[in-house]
């Protein structure tokens, strides 16, 4: 028999839509449920990038999904969600605490219905707690995670992270754990609750860090660095250094290898000292050694010593970088209206070849009449659900 996993997702925003795109990538049937005038990612988008009138920020994150776009506040609307939520086997949802229990659809009830269900809840900070109420978004978890403090060090103090790494993290995380919880139905029939949030997400992604500054009591500010030492835990010359063009980072290097390979007497004389305690010392030498040199020169003599490193890129170096363009790791797809746009395609491959792409919910309510027609309701009932303002329909895209 074959199975197909059948998701309703109540998501918006990140952490929740890159939840239900990792799975509905994996071959998912993803039901994206959307208020009429469309979800937040429909009417925002950072740096103003938008495609014909569509969002990028929609494009990042609901990929190969579903929209029905219906009024959860009529009781045709939900009844209408509840009929999708009874052939599912996964509901996900990332509001805040408390709001789909307003609407008639909270989990409690959810799983009287259908014990079988997999309810996932992506929250900020948590369901339940102290904080559960307070906003939780990327950068606020990076802050109460201890991740901008960890990060930048010296003159120029913490630093965020210059990407959305806290809600990816999370949406992954949740997919995992929805995958869990499905073979777990599938072997006993039983469902369950999965819980992630971004503020676990943000302290997940620093576990080896976390659990490296525990394990050593009464520390000293470790935090507090060279400029070019890249994390608070790792020996010089580990970090980011400017060259006479552009920037390098070294990685883990052997001193004696890295002296040599530079061809350095500053170096000699410090390979033997103590790379974490003066990790200043050592990474303002290697500095100094760096700053005039060109990466065409040193890359070559790099590689022949076995130097681990790599030349800082900016996003257009990354989309010519041939190893990303071996992977594959970007999809051109068409955008209504002339145009197109470039996705980040699916993290992993399966048998050597990545997930089909196949289509984008661009509009509100697009797939509205395809996902009620599957639940046994006609064309024209489909229409006059549409001409009561209980669901979204749209005629044709922009």
């Amino acid at each position: 028999m074959q199975l197909k996993m059948k998701v309703v997702s109540f998501c918006h925003y990140l952490q929740g839509p890159a939840c239900a795109q990792y799975l509905a990538d994996m071959g998912a049937e993803v039901v994206k449920i959307e208020p009429l005038n469309g979800a937040f990612e429909r009417h925002w988008s950072g740096g103003n990038s938008w495609v014909n009138g569509i969002s990028a920020f929609l494009m990042s994150a609901n990929r190969n999904t579903e929209s029905l776009a219906v009024d959860l506040k009529q009781a045709e609307g939900r009844d209408l969600v509840l009929r999708l939520i009874d052939e599912a086997d996964v509901v996900i949802e990332n509001f805040r605490p408390g709001v789909l229990d307003r609407l008639g659809l909270g989990f409690d009830m959810l799983r009287q219905r259908k014990p079988s269900l997999v309810l996932a809840s992506a929250s900020g900070l948590g369901r339940t707690g102290p904080a559960a109420s307070r906003p939780g978004q990327d950068l606020l978890m990076q802050a109460r995670s201890g991740l901008i403090a960890a990060t930048g060090g010296g003159s120029q103090g913490p630093s965020n992270v210059g990407a959305a790494v806290v809600d990816q993290h999370g949406g992954a995380l949740l997919a995992m754990g929805i995958l869990g919880a499905y073979v777990r139905r599938l072997q006993t029939g039983e469902g369950t609750l999965v819980e992630s949030s971004l503020f676990a997400a943000g302290i997940d992604l620093q576990t080896e860090a976390l659990t490296k500054y525990y394990a050593v009591k009464n520390r000293p500010d470790v935090f507090t660095r060279d400029r070019h030492v890249g994390s608070w835990y790792h020996d010089a010359p580990y970090g980011l250094y400017p060259l006479a063009e552009g920037h390098v980072v070294l990685s883990m290097n052997d001193p004696v290898k890295l002296a040599t390979a530079l061809d350095s007497d500053a170096l000699r004389a410090l390979q033997g000292i103590d790379r974490y305690a003066e990790r200043d010392r050592y990474a303002q030498a290697v500095a100094a050694e760096l700053r005039t040199r060109h990466f065409s020169e040193l890359s070559p003599v790099f590689d022949a010593h076995g130097i681990w490193h790599e030349r800082v890129r900016n996003y257009d170096d990354l989309l010519q970088d041939p190893q990303a363009q071996h992977n594959e790791a970007f999809r051109e797809i068409d955008v209504p209206g002339g145009g197109t746009a470039l996705l980040v395609n699916h993290p992993l491959r399966y048998d050597g070849q990545l997930p089909v792409y196949r289509g984008m919910p661009f509009q509100a309510g697009q797939d509205s009449q395809a996902v009620l027609q599957r639940l046994g309701l006609s064309e024209a009932e489909c229409q006059a659900l549409s001409d009561a303002g209980v669901i979204g329909m749209p005629t044709a895209l922009p």
